[in-house]
């Protein structure tokens, strides 16, 4: 049959949460009974089956192919043709294997990529319970169609976009799509056009979780039409984009490259035609010179760093998924954070109780039972004061929810995470719910409903006295209260008339303007007017006890990991789905956007681009913010030069995370299609730990600006030694291309390697972050590079060309040449530790050990390639005696105290902190 796709969108272009029940069911032509069969087997033709739809991909033939292209790895395919035609079919092998591995790498990384699509459709029910012609029945959910009537039971996950018409306090968990801490209450009633998507309490949405209650709804939309499936559309179109190492490293690469090309066709036409040189041997000398500059360990070493860092990451409760965003976390100027779970520990707390026209302060944060209760300023006992006791006794009473600590000493709440936080408030007074429900037993209960907006339990106390408890929305319990509790001086009863309802409305407003959520609780000592609670029982008489504060607190690491982050010249921003009261006063609290106004995601859908990126620039908390929000706030930083790190936890959060330079996820409470979309996975989903890992990640980075410094004055100084061979016309190439690739193999093998074990160096965390797009070398680094070249140049050819104008055979002369290469590259390792520090002290030579083990293993294999037979006979090579040793350390010596000279230059001056940053 033929599809109708203008019918398939047309259900897409309705505001459903602002249609009355009547409304949506005329308008999708359906009524309590359901669809029939033949009407729901047309409408499937029309609209399609219920499922996410699947991009487009690239086969792994083509995905494998593509890691080849790469500037890194055309570098050492090329010195791997070089070798081939030096006929070293060895080091052509080892050359070729890192090349696929890397590859290799790269091709599963990118597989693990696609998978965050593919977590977000299994976040569909795969079945659903329906009503059709009257009957209800289980159907596979990829059936489902817009008109379709699905029922919820509490546990089900909601398999299409629906729009309620029966609910029985349906409660529904949203957070992974709108970020809320709590599950939201739904209703029947209509919701403003432009309300944001968490409050839109007429609709259920697919992928959500029911956690209570039931209902019945209208599907109004299916597949890639439901909000779950506009998501999935946002990811598939997100550019992951690439990282500013690997942006750095390909500049990089294509400048070395183009220098290596320059000097290469200068040396050959300059000994050619100036110095009539033959063209052969030319030819040589430049393949010995190109294969000099190329730095074949870069890709190697360069994992080997990275992959260090994941390990100490890992130390630090972050899982790194892709090996280059351990070098971007340590390069960004932007922390976009979701607040519940990750800035806040995502357990409610009472902070807060107004009772009795005084104001109590409770410390203590989270689920453990541990804090006091103050006032003033000065601590106090709660049940000295009977109207903060009996408050809390109430709290305690009127509660459902379960306080309980595991094996590990762990507290957590089973049941409602508000009423958690009143039976946390009571254990801190020291009333346990066990001992409470023996002492005050519980002989009935009104559970709460949406449209009473109360709790309310009936119990006796020890001597047999009736007490009713209550407690809900403020406003709703004003309603029934007349006197309030008296003093502390006083009894507890209902003697004086209850002071003006206006102060209690301020002091309502006031605890809610420092965002928290407040609660009201109020008791009547009397019985049931039947022999059940009835809702007639709370018309009147019941006497006010208190009003409580809850929020769900910042955690107290978060608040010392923010500030790090903000002497370390990182912008922190908050951008929640939550209301915009409550960011913005947890912000204060964590020190993010203080006096600055919060800004929802209704404003930022107003805005263009232009407007966006100077908000987003001077806003530092986001409210109400739905996917697209997100991903545009990401997308204005980045477009201002930003390099961006974004934290969530749930599917609304997957395509910012993508999008972002690095995409941060949380792993204990984040969804899968979080995890699969970030680059890195917080086990502990705690801030703090992204503020170490932002230390450890800058700490990679210097090890890699140390390696290339390292590692680029040794293919300078082999590549100028050979320069200044055809320059003064001696007739020889001091340096056979055999003999660089040897020097190239074995110290990249053995001394870069120590790099990567190099700790962050104090005062890491105090520098600015690098300007986004900085080149890798600096042109302070360019100096430091060229000096150190022509350092390891004077002290090599030195040798190289006494020893054969003293009439030392010419395999003796290029002997020491390479070993004076080698050993001023080991002399020079210890120099490379610090960038900018002094080596000249016990630390600076012995505190990295593996660097002493690397150079004890180099100096192995010179001594077999300066002494064993078939290495003679392979590379050239000769015997060397102890005065020649001498000799080839002094090489050494000349260019570990130059090097240490121009460093104590540079801090003499006061230029290293400047420097450090670039």
């Amino acid at each position: 049959m033929h599809r109708d796709d203008n019918a398939s969108q047309r259900p897409l272009k309705h505001p459903w949460h602002t249609f009355s029940v009547e409304h949506t069911q005329l308008e999708l032509q359906t009524g309590p009974d359901g669809l029939s069969d033949t009407e729901a087997r047309a409408r499937l033709t029309r609209y399609g089956p219920n499922r996410l739809t699947e991009p487009s991909r690239r086969g792994p033939l083509m995905r494998l192919l593509s890691q080849f292209h790469n500037v890194l790895l055309y570098a050492m395919m090329g010195a791997a043709v070089i070798t081939a035609l030096l006929g070293h079919w060895l080091d052509t092998a080892v050359l070729m294997a890192a090349v696929v591995v890397n590859a290799l790498i790269g091709f599963v990384q990118e597989g693990k990529a696609e998978s965050a699509l593919a977590a977000i459709r299994g976040m569909l029910a795969p079945h659903a319970t329906v009503v059709r012609a009257g009957a209800r029945c289980e159907i596979d959910a990829t059936t489902l169609v817009p008109g379709d009537v699905v029922v919820l039971a509490s546990g089900d996950r909601v398999p299409a976009d629906l729009r309620l018409i029966a609910s029985r306090e349906l409660r529904v968990d949203e957070a992974a799509l709108t970020g809320e801490s709590e599950p939201v209450q739904k209703t029947l009633d209509t919701a403003e056009d432009d309300a944001a998507l968490g409050d839109r309490w007429c609709m259920a949405y697919a992928g959500t979780v029911v956690v209570y209650g039931q209902a019945t709804g209208i599907v109004v939309a299916t597949g890639a039409h439901t909000e779950l499936g506009r998501i999935n559309h946002l990811l598939t179109d997100v550019d992951g984009g690439t990282t500013p190492l690997l942006r750095q490293i390909d500049r990089f690469g294509h400048g070395l490259a183009g220098a290596i090309a320059v000097v290469a066709v200068l040396t050959f036409v300059l000994g050619w035609l100036w110095r009539g040189e033959p063209a052969g041997e030319m030819f040589m000398v430049v393949v010995a010179l190109v294969a000099s500059a190329i730095p074949e360990g870069l890709p190697a070493i360069m994992t080997v760093i990275l992959a260090r860092g994941v390990q100490r990451m890992a130390r630090e409760k972050a899982i790194v998924r892709r090996l280059p965003a351990v070098e971007t976390l340590g390069s960004v100027t932007v922390i976009c954070s979701d607040k519940t779970g990750t800035l806040t520990r995502n357990e409610m707390t009472v902070q807060r109780v107004v009772s009795a026209g005084r104001v109590y302060h409770v410390s203590g944060v989270g689920y453990a039972p541990d804090g006091k209760f103050s006032r003033d300023g000065a601590d106090i006992d709660p049940m000295s004061h009977p109207e903060l006791g009996l408050a809390a006794r109430a709290g305690v009473l009127c509660n459902d929810a379960r306080l309980l600590e595991d094996a590990e000493g762990h507290w957590r709440i089973e049941g409602d995470p508000t009423e958690g936080a009143l039976l946390v408030l009571g254990a801190k007074a020291g009333l346990a719910r066990d001992a409470m429900q023996v002492q005050w037993p519980r002989l009935d209960t009104l559970p709460f409903e949406s449209q009473h907006r109360f709790m309310a339990t009936y119990h006796t106390d020890s001597t047999g006295a009736p007490w009713l408890f209550v407690k809900g929305a403020p406003e709703r319990i004003f309603e029934m209260c007349r006197p309030q509790v008296t003093g502390s001086d006083g009894p507890v009863d209902a003697s004086e008339e209850n002071e003006n309802i206006d102060d209690w409305r301020r002091m309502v407003t006031d605890t809610a303007a420092q965002g928290l959520r407040v609660l009201a609780l109020a008791y009547k000592r009397a019985k049931p007017a039947g022999a059940r609670l009835a809702f007639g029982d709370f018309d009147g008489g019941f006497t006010l006890l208190a009003l409580v504060g809850i929020i769900d607190p910042p955690r107290a690491e978060a608040i010392a990991a923010v500030a790090e982050c903000h002497r370390a010249g990182i912008r922190v921003k908050m951008i929640t789905g939550d209301h915009a009261e409550t960011a913005r006063a947890i912000g204060a609290q964590l020190d993010i956007g203080v006096g600055k106004p919060a800004v929802t995601g209704a404003e930022v859908a107003l805005m263009d681009d232009a407007e966006l990126r100077r908000v987003a620039l001077e806003i530092d908390v986001f409210a109400r913010a739905s996917p697209e929000h997100k991903l545009r706030l990401v997308q204005a930083l980045q477009n201002d030069g930003q390099v961006v790190a974004m934290t969530g936890d749930g599917v609304n959060d997957a395509p910012a995370l993508k999008r972002a330079d690095v995409g941060v996820a949380m792993g204990f409470k984040g969804t899968e299609a979080a995890k699969e979309a970030a680059d890195i996975v917080l086990t502990d989903d705690n801030f703090a730990s992204i503020a170490k890992a932002v230390r450890q990640g800058r700490g990679v980075y210097d090890n890699l600006k140390k390696f290339i410094l390292f590692m680029l004055p040794t293919n300078g100084g082999e590549a100028l030694v050979v320069i200044a061979g055809v320059m003064l016309a001696l007739g020889v190439v001091p340096l056979t291309p055999a003999q660089v690739l040897w020097i190239n193999m074995v110290t990249s093998s053995t001394l870069g390697i120590a790099l990567a074990f190099e700790r962050a160096e104090p005062g890491i965390m105090t520098r600015t972050p690098r300007p986004p797009g900085t080149s890798l070398l600096s042109w302070f680094f360019v100096w430091r590079v060229t000096l150190v070249s022509v350092l390891m140049m004077i002290g090599t050819f030195g040798l190289f060309y006494l020893e054969w104008r003293n009439g030392a055979s010419i395999e003796a002369a290029r002997t020491m040449a390479v070993n004076a290469l080698v050993v001023a590259e080991m002399f020079y390792l210890i120099s490379s530790r610090s960038i900018f520090a002094s080596s000249l002290s016990w630390q600076g030579v012995f505190g990295n050990r593996i660097a002493l083990l690397t150079i004890a293993a180099c100096l192995m294999l010179q001594m077999v390639y300066t002494y064993v037979p078939f290495m003679q006979t392979t590379f050239g090579s000769a015997a060397l005696d102890v005065g020649e040793w001498l000799e080839v350390i002094g090489a050494g010596l000349l260019v570990f105290f130059g090097a240490e000279l121009e460093k104590w230059v540079v801090r003499r001056a006061g230029w290293a902190e400047r420097l450090a940053t670039q």
